[in-house]
């Protein structure tokens, strides 16, 4: 089976140097984390990484089982883009005289949704929320004009299909 991308959904018990321990996984395998994210879940208590790789489902399902070996970690689960809905966010600062002199970056920021988040007289920032290639295109369109910053989140996701997730949560507090 071919290589795609996953979204792998971590919840565990929020404890210094799980990170570094998850992270080693993917390195003694040589697959490259393409996007991580960690915040609070839906339960008190309880931390929910959101991690991304290019990789065959294979190596996935090995992973995740590796990352539930950990001692903290209460479930982990895999999923393909199409299971998941998602959203990444980013910041782009570009010099000011080019939103006033160049007519096409108007057309960029109004084609790709973009907001204006500040404007002074050295630059400006334009923030932008949507799926990976739709912040290369936006990356790729405003690169020629300059970009004097750039950064983009970690991908945020959540399931199309329940997850169990709730119940075992639940299970976890009352223990």
């Amino acid at each position: 089976m071919g290589k795609q991308w996953y979204t792998i959904s971590v919840y565990s018990e929020n404890h210094v140097g799980l990170l570094n321990r998850i992270s080693g996984i993917f390195l003694k395998r040589h697959i490259n984390i393409e996007s991580l994210n960690v915040s609070k879940s839906e339960i008190e208590g309880v931390s929910k990484f959101t991690i991304v790789v290019f990789t065959t489902e294979d190596w996935t399902r090995k992973i995740v089982g590796q990352i539930e070996k950990q001692i903290e970690v209460i479930k982990a689960y895999y999923h393909t883009d199409d299971e998941t809905i998602y959203q990444e966010s980013a910041l782009f600062k570009i010099a000011s005289h080019l939103l006033f002199d160049e007519r096409q970056i108007q057309n960029i920021i109004k084609e790709s949704n973009a907001q204006i988040v500040t404007v002074n007289r050295d630059f400006f920032a334009l923030a932008k929320t949507g799926r990976r290639h739709e912040i290369d295109e936006m990356h790729d369109a405003l690169l020629p004009y300059g970009i004097m910053q750039f950064v983009r989140s970690g991908r945020i996701a959540v399931t199309k299909a329940a997850m169990p997730i709730s119940e075992i949560l639940q299970e976890f507090q009352e223990n």
